[in-house]
């Protein structure tokens, strides 16, 4: 299982990389791996905003349907383009090109609810790797 150490998680297996005041969001390949083969990632058309805790869309798998929860709040600047065509690269590389939205961070201080790696990894009950 990977944990990169610059990422935040949620406990709902949400990740954000922070890169100044842009945050890139995904899944953890701790949820990838309990989903399964992902087969369509639904953001609604048009969601310009989300919000700490709340759903901004839905991830769908063989057998399944998660929701997607915001790490923090913040403006949408991009939905990843290559998940539409290609879910799959969320299974392939969720911490790289299968990130799904990206947004311009409204309050920063919203991060520190979030776990670091380490509590993370304790989060899903796996050993240090």
């Amino acid at each position: 299982m990977n944990f990169p150490e610059t990422l935040r998680y949620t406990r709902e297996h949400e990740w954000i990389r922070v890169e100044g005041t842009t945050g890139w969001i995904g899944i953890t390949d701790h949820a990838q791996s309990e989903l399964g083969d992902i087969v369509y990632v639904d953001i609604p058309a048009g969601l310009d905003r989300i919000e700490q805790g709340r759903t901004f869309g839905t991830i769908e798998a063989v057998k399944t349907v998660a929701d997607l929860y915001a790490p923090c709040s913040g403006k949408v600047l991009e939905v990843n383009p290559k998940i539409a065509s290609s879910p799959e690269i969320v299974n392939r590389d969720p911490y790289g090109e299968g990130w799904i939205i990206k947004i311009e961070i409204e309050n920063p201080s919203e991060l520190d609810s979030l776990m670091d790696a380490a509590a993370y990894r304790q989060f899903v009950g796996a050993s240090a790797s």
